[in-house]
């Protein structure tokens, strides 16, 4: 539970402050735990980043699913109507898997984190859809809205639904 609540502040701090700013000392105060507690569950800023990210899919994924009907094309516009929530809400700079890429070329570690939270979304996006077959449309539909958002706003929602709704109908 302790590791939750240490990830959940790591989320937190690194969604603030980005990625390159916050000292260990700086992620221990925002954790509010001492030095080695920090340490016992997250032995460096790698496997903190990590952890925050990992805790950030699972809440993604939860938030998404919070209140959407079964599955099917309705399913998805739910989605996407909690996506904007989302970026509004949760990510107003773009998406943290990404940022941490950019920060991190060239770590394994975060590198696989990010690939797997982003397989993850699409196969999620699949399921949700009942329509496996447009996962990675969907995907990219997504993945533009979390990218263009601190640039285009509600803009990018509305053309992401539209283009959605027409991809749905086109393949009845």
């Amino acid at each position: 539970m302790l590791k939750q609540q240490i990830a959940a502040s790591l989320e937190a701090a690194f969604s603030q402050y980005g990625f390159a700013e916050p000292s260990v000392a700086q992620l221990k105060a925002a954790c509010n735990v001492s030095l080695r507690t920090l340490y016992k569950h997250y032995p460096s800023k790698e496997a903190m980043i990590v952890g925050a990210l990992e805790y950030r899919h699972q809440r993604y994924l939860a938030f998404l699913l919070n209140q959407s009907p079964s599955r099917g094309a309705e399913s998805v516009l739910h989605i996407f109507n909690k996506l904007e929530q989302w970026v509004s809400e949760y990510a107003p700079h773009g998406c943290l898997s990404m940022n941490a890429m950019a920060a991190f070329p060239d770590n394994p570690l975060i590198s696989k984190a990010v690939r797997n939270h982003k397989k993850e979304v699409q196969l999620f996006l699949g399921l949700q859809s009942q329509r496996e077959d447009l996962a990675t449309v969907l995907f990219l539909l997504h993945e533009g809205v979390s990218s263009a958002w601190p640039v285009l706003g509600k803009q990018v929602i509305t053309s992401a639904q539209k283009a959605l709704l027409q991809l749905l109908e086109e393949d009845k």
